[in-house]
């Protein structure tokens, strides 16, 4: 098998150079980007007792992305490379260099055929989406083959096999179970053209169904087998090796009104569920259950009035490549988060990562724009479990105001409960509670220059049994930006814990200490190239991409980092 990857390896590569020397006939593409890690041991915040910083003081990570595409034909090759990096364990090492990506495509007619590593979703990805999160180190690839039908101009067949990507190990390994799927995707127009009397009312439907199948190893049925060998007789389940799951989507456009739906079910299967308790008083074990997900999105926009409706339930919705895997590990599929996505740094302290086993939650998202000037948004997001358990509830509110001067402030309040108990796994801690109003202030020297600052304000809960702040505490954070258009970006910011929680550092009296966290950025632009090098201590906390989260633990240290596309 390893000289087979080799022989394939060899001749896309070959491919490439080729066509490096035939531009004038195709196009050929690149990426490269690199990150690179100074260690600096701090234990006082926590950054300590990894190898990175007790020994080997310098991790990076590098990809580099080649692609060409000529008359439908498209090959593409990605080169990854860790050293020392801690990008895939925060609490580990790793280093290794391989082709972590490799495809073939070409489109034949109607047809549309690719090998290698495809990156594709079905509807919202409920029961199925291959995708990157790279901040994250999470490359859900399926390693396969998938062909795509033309049925006509408005109606597409599509079919794929393969086996996932297993990031645990080597890069280039896949996880044993495979997965096979097929779906079938259309657009129905049925607008009434515009006339003398009535101008012309859009009513589009976009429908789709799928099935995906997952088939698991004779290996994982008996690893299976041999854990709940050890249940008492009423806990033991027999697992399955095919399960389906199958969805329904559908996007209607009528007028100024969007509604998204997508309703998905998936056959009984067994799985861990960690919520679980064996008869033994032991927390967590195999079930065997079917499982659901009803999700919809409901907007409205005209006049500079924007409303956004949200609403999912989710029921033993985790499906994965082996059910013994756990946190992000070999997940099939993408369930939309419910949350408001912050930016701001204490506004997206507490996000909430998508529950996959039991959760209900809605969301509204009003945004008006009043005039040239001033617009507001306000954001309201709830969300529990089926047995009504308070998960998150978030209220956001901004203003943004334009000046004559071209300068603009934007600021406003955020309201926020968070279980940290089943988000973080932190036992026995009561609902995080916070308040954080902030403000950001873009004022225009020039043309190419400008300074922004932010100024934000953390106030949170006491925990009445610790007879103390909740978690961390209350915090205060400071931003200040200067921008030289088109090249230059300077950044200085600190987050400074300004009265201590339960959770903050202690001096070896046991008083808790308030601490700095300091950043400074320098960001240089050149065309289609971006650096940047950076000092940042870094408090412990949640770092989410789309609704997929992980907790990091504190760093101290220098960064640098370079992207460039050509």
């Amino acid at each position: 098998m390893n000289i087979l990857k080799k022989y394939i390896y060899t001749l896309i590569l070959g491919a490439l150079c080729i066509t490096i020397h035939a531009q004038d006939q195709g196009s050929f593409t690149g990426g490269f980007q690199t990150s690179a890690n100074l260690f600096l041991r701090d234990s006082l915040i926590g950054a300590f007792n990894i190898p990175q910083y007790d020994r080997e003081l310098i991790g990076s990570q590098t990809w580099l992305d080649l692609g060409y595409t000529q008359d439908g034909f498209d090959v593409g090759l990605r080169f990854d490379i860790f050293n020392n990096s801690n990008l895939r364990n925060p609490n580990d090492s790793y280093t290794n260099e391989e082709v972590g990506r490799w495809h073939v495509a070409k489109k034949v007619d109607k047809f549309d055929i690719r090998v290698g590593y495809i990156y594709d979703q079905i509807g919202s990805g409920i029961i199925f989406r291959a995708f990157e999160e790279r901040p994250l180190l999470i490359d859900n690839a399926l390693v396969g083959g998938r062909i795509i039908y033309d049925l006509s101009d408005n109606w597409q067949l599509k079919a794929f096999t393969g086996r996932q990507r297993n990031r645990q190990r080597e890069i280039s390994s896949t996880y044993s179970g495979t997965v096979k799927g097929t779906s079938l995707e259309g657009f129905v127009d049925l607008s009434k053209e515009a006339t003398d009397d009535q101008p012309r009312k859009v009513f589009t439907l976009a429908p789709g169904i799928a099935m995906v199948n997952r088939t698991l190893a004779d290996e994982t049925i008996d690893q299976i087998l041999n854990e709940i060998a050890g249940y008492a007789t009423d806990d033991q389940v027999l697992p399955k090796y095919n399960t389906y799951a199958f969805t329904f989507f559908n996007t209607t456009t009528l007028g100024n009104f969007n509604w998204y739906l997508e309703t998905a079910f998936k056959t009984e299967e067994a799985f861990f569920n960690p919520f679980k308790s064996q008869q033994n008083g032991i927390l967590g074990k195999f079930v065997k259950e079917s499982g659901t997900v009803f999700y919809t999105s409901l907007s409205f926009a005209k006049s500079g009035l924007g409303v956004t409706l949200e609403g999912k339930r989710t029921e033993n919705f985790d499906f994965r490549t082996n059910p013994r895997l756990g946190f992000t590990n070999g997940v099939i599929n993408y369930i939309p988060p419910m949350n408001r996505q912050n930016t701001y740094r204490l506004n997206a302290r507490y996000s909430p990562a998508t529950q996959l086993l039991s959760e209900q939650a809605y969301q509204i998202d009003v945004k008006y724009r009043w005039n040239k000037k001033l617009s507001t948004t306000a954001n309201y997001s709830y969300i529990t479990d089926l047995d009504g358990q308070k998960l998150y509830s978030e209220i956001f509110t901004e203003v943004y105001y334009k000046f004559k001067n071209r300068s603009t402030i934007k600021g406003g309040i955020q309201f926020l409960n968070y279980n940290q108990e089943i988000y973080e796994g932190k036992p026995q801690v009561p609902i995080v509670e916070t308040i954080v109003p902030y403000v950001d202030y873009l004022h225009k020297l020039s043309r190419k220059t400008s300074v922004r600052t932010e100024l934000q304000y953390m106030k949170i809960g006491d925990d009445e049994k610790a007879e103390a702040k909740q978690d961390y505490g209350d915090w205060i954070f400071a931003q200040v930006e200067f921008a030289m258009a088109p090249h230059w970006s300077f950044v200085v910011s600190d987050m400074y814990n300004v009265d201590p929680g339960k959770a903050s550092p202690k001096d070896e009296n046991g008083e808790k200490l308030s601490l700095h966290y300091p950043r400074l950025d320098v960001y240089y632009t050149h065309k289609a190239n971006r650096f940047s090098f950076s000092y940042i201590k870094q408090v412990e906390g949640i770092v989410c991409t789309g609704g997929i989260c992980r907790l990091e633990p504190a760093f101290s240290g220098f960064n640098f980092s370079a992207q460039s596309n050509f």
